[in-house]
């Protein structure tokens, strides 16, 4: 399976990021590229090898499950730029006026 410029191109317009076709040209050939590597993962007969989960021994580190008393909201909210009805206000980052 390749990569084409078009979803390439499509991708890079959900992410609203603008490329230069010299940028395109460029990461179509490296997404192709890491494509085709993990192909040739999928080709490699794992038959009889383990599963693994984890790259070491260690373990989960478990503790009492206790209620502590959590920081003062107004405290917090010193740090805010702006804020409503006990939430902090953040810019917008999609805009769904936008065309697509």
């Amino acid at each position: 399976m390749s990569i084409s410029k078009e979803e390439v191109k499509h991708v890079s317009e959900l992410a609203k990021l603008e490329l230069s076709d010299t940028d395109l040209e460029l990461f179509t050939s490296q997404l192709d590229d890491i494509i085709g590597m993990a192909e040739q993962l999928s080709e490699v007969d794992t038959t009889g090898v383990p599963v693994t989960t984890h790259i070491t021994d260690v373990l989960n580190v478990m503790r009492e499950d206790v209620a502590e008393e959590g920081t003062d909201r107004d405290l917090l909210f010193k740090n805010a730029p702006d804020s409503e009805n006990g939430l902090i206000k953040v810019p917008a980052i999609i805009d769904e006026s936008e065309e697509a």
